[in-house]
């Protein structure tokens, strides 16, 4: 069966791109880590347009191996072909960005995991599933990786798959310059032209810039490299072109570069030309394996290029399918993409499976980031809230088992070794930012007055503030409530981490069905899209409707709505989570005291031991997403009935 587009067969990398702009490699200060390396980059910007797509390679057995295995599976493609490596380290690339041109670089690859790729390693049930294969340059650089490549080839030739070829000349990796020269792009090598040469007969496409052509061509004339490649190959060729775009050669190459077919191209500023290459392929493969016509599918490819140069790092600047249809079909609105407030905000919206595991569908929170209500009971201490927040999550690593769904709400100031430690258990973890029951809003000390802190956060924490506020608020206390959740929002998104709204508007003034739809539509005209909003139980179905539709109109990528709880009886939240599960951007609960208050007030005065206390909390929350599924499974049952 073929359930795969396209295998991406090479490098893969750890990239730590310094986050300093316009200075030396020496000089930079600190880096943000991506996943790199032709190959890999293909396979995830492909992933993205909407394709199936796998990688080929090998990882070491280590902390970097790890976060590329993983990230590609956030990523969405197969990680069935790739091995992990007991005895090699995961490949490393540092880079930074100097300016237009320049790009310091240096690869750290002496005899790393990826390049003791082998025939061992190309797995045929593997290469049947797809549809295509794309092999980069480098893996031809060595006897054994070139072995893997061509029984690659042979396997794609006897079972029909289409052969691409992205040259991806890197004359370090192939031994003709020096570690310093990491970002040469082009020295002269007759033994690497010999051996591209043999080669080129088995690929249907193939890829290069005119300096990549020279090398496989053996000439500095464009057109004189073209013709010797087409001497040794039938293949499409796409020639880069840099600003002037990229043409196809299908047959004879012609007099000129301006008589190839060519596709719509976007004047774009230049930020960062690493990546830009694979990002172009991405979009290439997105018309090749549609079978769209030539310049239909060098307008995607100079689509996702010009994505690709106006933003930092590689992959995480490819774009997603409805970012580039977006993109195509209202054009250019600022040059410099990477501010373009709209388009940046579906790339967001659109590519965050990168930030957080897990298949959010379904939400059951826990939430004990209470502060203010624990250190109010009769016995509490900053050492025992410590240690009953513990217990919380023991309760609710007990109910999560290996589903799911389940999440937390947990504080860095009593939680805080809590909090450590559900990081990489699987939970969704939420982390308030507010100083409890401020209003005006006011942030946790912790985050600083710009929100720098937030530097210091996990990446798998979700950023939560609650405020309390309502739409009829006066001015002066609306401005300045929305001018901290803005500040903090946009820390959020600097620092890669997805952002939860709580608003409260029950606990300032009446409320009626409009109430928290006009509270909504404020905060998204002051500029502020939450990835997630927490709203309290809505009186009525008008009430959920109106609230949802009021995030719909902004916002068609939001992750979705959790319930609050507001300390209810069990049996109030059941009602509420009956009227909310008709509505499907509601995902779930995040309730805290009516799970966990009776066992701590019993706690802290002695009257329950440590496993009571794990107990109850358990019992409660297990009974509460109980309550959730069952009035989620009959607004599904009540639809199939009346569809049938």
């Amino acid at each position: 069966m073929k359930d795969l587009d396209v295998i991406t067969i090479g490098r893969s990398s750890v990239d730590l791109y310094g986050a300093q702009i316009g200075g030396r490699l020496e000089d930079m200060g600190s880096f943000d880590k991506y996943i790199g390396g032709s190959p890999t980059n293909i396979a995830c910007g492909s992933a993205r347009l909407g394709l199936n797509s796998a990688v080929i390679t090998r990882v070491g057995d280590e902390h970097m191996g790890r976060f590329i295995r993983e990230q590609l599976e956030r990523e969405g493609v197969c990680t069935d072909g790739v091995t992990t490596d007991p005895e090699r380290l995961t490949a490393l690339v540092i880079l930074g960005i100097r300016d237009q041109e320049q790009f310091p670089l240096i690869f750290y690859r002496e005899n790393c995991a990826d390049m003791a790729l082998c025939e061992e390693d190309i797995d045929e049930g593997l290469i049947q599933r797809a549809r295509a294969i794309v092999v980069t340059g480098t893996h031809l650089s060595h006897p054994r990786t070139e072995a893997a490549v061509l029984k690659a080839l042979d396997l794609a030739r006897k079972h029909g798959l289409r052969t691409a070829l992205d040259i991806d000349y890197r004359p370090n990796l192939w031994g003709v310059a020096g570690h310093g020269d990491g970002e040469s792009r082009f020295v002269e090598s007759a033994k690497v032209t010999e051996k591209l040469l043999s080669t080129l007969h088995r690929f249907d496409l193939i890829v290069g810039t005119e300096e990549e052509f020279h090398i496989a061509g053996g000439s500095t004339d464009t057109l004189t490299a073209l013709r010797r490649v087409r001497e040794n190959s039938a293949a499409t060729l796409i020639c880069k072109r840099g600003a002037l775009g990229a043409v196809a050669i299908e047959g004879a190459v012609p007099g000129s570069l301006d008589d190839g077919q060519s596709g719509e191209g976007f004047p774009i500023e230049v930020f960062n030309v690493l990546g830009a290459g694979d990002g172009f392929f991405s979009g290439l493969l997105k018309g090749w394996m549609e079978d769209a016509d030539w310049p239909t599918a060098l307008k995607y490819a100079n689509a996702c290029g010009a994505f690709a140069v106006s933003r930092h790092g590689c992959t995480p600047a490819y774009p997603s399918l409805a970012e580039m249809e977006f993109f195509l079909d209202r054009g250019i609105t600022r040059r410099d993409l990477r501010n373009d407030p709209e388009l940046e905000q579906i790339h967001w919206s659109t590519n965050r499976h990168t930030r957080t595991d897990g298949d959010w569908s379904t939400m059951r929170v826990f939430a004990f980031d209470h502060r203010a209500q624990l250190e109010e009971m009769q016995g509490y201490t900053p050492e025992k809230g410590a240690a009953f927040k513990e217990f919380c999550l023991d309760a609710a690593l007990a109910v999560k088992g290996d589903g799911a769904g389940y999440g937390i709400l947990c504080d860095n100031r009593i939680g805080r070794s809590t909090l450590h430690r559900a990081t990489g258990t699987g939970l969704w973890i939420g982390r308030p930012a507010e100083w409890p029951g401020s209003r005006p809003l006011t942030l946790e000390p912790e985050l600083g007055s710009d929100c720098g802190g937030l530097r210091e956060w996990a990446r798998e924490n979700v950023v939560k503030v609650l405020c309390f506020c309502h739409p009829d608020d006066d001015p002066a206390t609306r401005e300045a409530q929305e001018a901290t959740v803005k500040r903090l929002f946009e820390a959020s998104r600097r620092n890669n981490l997805e952002f939860l709204l709580e608003i409260i508007p029950s606990k300032v003034g009446p409320t009626d069905d409009d109430t928290t739809a006009r509270l909504i539509s404020q905060f998204y005209a002051a500029g502020i899209y939450p990835d997630w909003w927490k709203l309290e139980p809505l009186a009525s179905d008008a009430a959920w409707s109106r609230a949802v539709a009021a995030i719909e109109a902004h916002d068609r990528h939001t992750r979705g709505i959790v319930v609050l709880g507001l300390d209810a009886p069990e049996a109030d939240l059941a009602r509420g989570f009956e009227t909310a599960a008709r509505h499907p951007l509601v995902k779930g609960f995040a309730v805290g005291r009516t799970i966990f208050g009776d066992a701590a007030r019993a706690w802290f005065r002695g009257e329950i031991d440590d496993a009571q206390a794990v107990a109850e909390m358990t019992e409660r929350y297990a009974r509460l997403c109980g309550v959730w599924d069952r009035a989620r499974a009959a607004v599904a049952q009540q639809m199939i009935g009346e569809d049938a």
